[in-house]
């Protein structure tokens, strides 16, 4: 990789040097080491446990009505029960998988690999008891998904708690993520810091249609540094080697603020640093389990890539307004619980390549990527999107095979034009709604290309479409490299809503981290270096594997 002191050309850098290409692969262990896979649960030895109550399948709300502006669905009140809830249809496991004598968790976030490097954490207020639980004191915690419990890590005592209430608006808490490089790089080498950031969102998605469960609003600070979020969540600065001293980093990723709306106008982004403050002046309990017994190999571009997109305090950024859209396509499956299509989303393994797709389901699935003000999940992030699909269809019943976009801002259009082949038709399919700006750019069968463009993976090719997250890096980039991150955050949440509507369409999704970016560049004609491709995906028909059982995520015993 080249050496600059300019951090922005650095990242760029680390891109380029991060890609697959057909020649060779970029940069990884060549092998897996077994004897050291990563212990795919952070745990905090010695730090008091609290039970959460598995009541999400109590949960009564629809699927569709998780699309609703917010308000629709009465908001839950912030105690232990509603905590469980979130956490339980965010990060929480939805399946075990069991083939001979190997068992592994499925989880309701994706993951690149099943590796998940992402931790998650609550920040609550004193939080009062409720029926048959108890209350919860004010501090913060760490989200065990194996055994659906939150862990100690920094309880305020006495006056100390009040003072910390007093920073929380009514019915508010904050959702913290950070990120363990260490479950992807012992696979992926030094591509894992994509695959960290991509993870980041598809747990921002998850979190933010489990919220919508719960009728609570989300917000993404954006104004708090980095090294707040760090010393808030108790991982030290940059990064705290874990396990005795010697084990894995942690890094600090970004916080939500969460719950109720009557005070979701109060932006808890100024009282981050004061929470950190009062966090840091105390002890931290538990010590976290080392993850691997050795390194064999290490990856420091990957913690180097970290500390560059490192961010420093600054405005809080202003929300982009969406543009007017009719209400969300609702689909013949609009009557499915939500708990129930959250928990039995999976990646699909092999694809019928037989199977088609009808058009009504497409135009529902890509207008879910579209933002609505108000609306899940895209309320979430403060900007105007990024992240534009470039779709292969391959069997949709009444559209045309070929190369098409799905222009998710309407304003990138010129950019997207100059950028792009010359000769693209750029026409509209004709039963598409009127509202989705969806462009046939050429026709013709794509599925030589996904498959090459995919690492050679067949799913691409056997599925009923297949596409690629384009993104133009803004002008702002050089000066704000933690905006690489933010880009991958928003791709990983296009990536979980494919997911989801997928599920719902009757089909399976599966993202797609291993492909050849500047193949896919030649295909599109890509003629300006500001383009990049951050993350892939395919959709299609199942094919089941009956060589595996399935088990319950958690003993029924658990449940009040």
């Amino acid at each position: 990789m080249n050496v600059t002191d300019d951090p922005g050309q650095r990242v760029l850098a680390y891109h380029e040097h991060s890609k697959h290409r057909p020649d060779r692969y970029a940069p990884g262990p060549g092998h897996l080491d077994w004897a050291n896979q990563p212990e795919p649960f952070r745990t905090y030895v010695g730090a008091k446990c609290l039970s959460l109550p598995l009541q999400a399948e109590r949960l009564e709300v629809l699927f569709a009505e998780l699309y609703r502006p917010l308000g629709t669905i009465p908001a839950a009140e912030v105690n232990l029960a509603s905590l469980g809830v979130l956490l339980e249809l965010s990060l929480g496991l939805s399946a075990w998988k069991v083939y001979g004598e190997s068992r592994w968790a499925l989880r309701c976030n994706p993951s690149s690999g099943n590796l998940h490097p992402t931790e998650g954490y609550v920040v609550v207020p004193t939080l009062p008891a409720s029926g048959r639980d108890g209350g919860v004191e004010a501090g913060v915690y760490h989200y065990v998904s194996r055994d659906h419990r939150l862990e100690q890590r920094r309880v305020m005592p006495g006056g100390e708690a009040e003072a910390w209430d007093r920073l929380f608006p009514p019915g508010q808490f904050l959702f913290g993520l950070t990120s363990i490089h260490w479950r992807e790089s012992w696979k992926y080498g030094d591509r894992a810091f994509r695959y960290c950031q991509l993870d980041v969102g598809h747990a921002l998605s998850a979190i933010r249609h489990a919220a919508a469960g719960l009728g609570w609003q989300v917000r993404l600070l954006t104004a708090p540094a980095t090294r707040d979020v760090v010393r808030l969540l108790g991982l030290a600065t940059g990064g705290v080697r874990f396990g005795g001293g010697d084990g894995e980093p942690e890094h600090g990723e970004l916080l939500l603020q969460v719950g109720r709306a009557e005070s979701g106008g109060v932006s808890m982004s100024p009282r981050v640093a004061g929470l950190a403050e009062m966090a840091g002046q105390g002890p931290w309990m538990g010590q976290a389990n080392r993850l691997s017994r050795r390194h064999g190999m290490e990856w420091p571009l990957v913690e180097e890539m970290a500390e560059l997109t490192r961010q420093p305090w600054q405005a809080e950024m202003a929300v982009s307004a969406s543009p007017p859209l009719p209400p969300m396509l609702v689909g013949e499956s609009g009557d499915v619980r939500a708990a129930t299509l959250i928990r039995q989303r999976r990646s699909g393994q092999a694809f019928d390549a037989r199977a088609w797709l009808e058009s009504r389901e497409l135009w529902r699935i890509l207008d879910a990527t579209l933002p609505r003000s108000g609306c899940a999940p895209w309320d979430l992030l403060p900007w105007r999107p990024r992240v534009m699909p470039v779709v292969m269809i391959h069997r949709v019943r009444g559209v045309e095979s070929g190369l098409y976009l799905l222009l998710r801002d309407p304003e990138r259009l010129e950019g997207l034009w100059g950028a792009l082949d010359g000769n693209f038709l750029w026409s509209r399919v004709s039963d598409c709604p009127e509202h989705l700006p969806f462009y046939l750019l050429r026709p013709g069968n794509c599925q030589e290309s996904a498959y090459w463009i995919s690492c050679q993976q067949e799913i691409a090719s056997d599925g009923v479409l297949s596409l690629g997250m384009l993104t133009a890096f803004p002008a702002e980039f050089p000066a704000w490299p933690w905006i690489y991150r933010q880009l991958y955050w928003e791709a990983g949440m296009v990536g979980h809503t494919l997911y989801l509507e997928a599920e719902r369409a009757g089909m399976r999704g599966t993202g797609i981290g291993c492909f050849l970016d500047d193949m896919f560049y030649h295909l599109l004609g890509l003629r300006s270096e500001r383009f990049q491709t951050l993350y892939h995906f395919t959709l299609g028909s199942p094919l089941a594997d009956t060589r595996l059982t399935t088990e319950p995520p958690y003993s029924s015993s658990a449940a009040p």
